[in-house]
């Protein structure tokens, strides 16, 4: 997924049938901050991880790179 508006210019994982993220990774960004972020929703359920990250923002910015994550999972379980 490329994302909006944030200073990651990537996302990508992997979901399994049941919606179970794997392999997480962000490209560019807040190096730590980003890896924390992947290593809290490994095996997380997609739909659950959307809840928690859909709206947050980033300074001034309308966006983040938990909501960018937010997106791709939502277009990546819906099609």
């Amino acid at each position: 997924y490329k994302t909006k508006g944030t200073c990651s210019r990537v996302i990508s994982f992997d979901l399994d049938d049941n919606n179970i993220i794997h392999n997480c990774k962000f490209e560019g960004g807040c190096n730590g901050n980003l890896k924390g972020i992947s290593k809290l929703v490994e095996g997380r359920n997609a739909n659950e991880v959307v809840s928690l990250l859909k709206g947050n923002t980033c300074g001034p910015r309308p966006t983040s790179c938990p909501d960018q994550l937010s997106i791709a999972l939502e277009q990546a379980i819906n099609g």
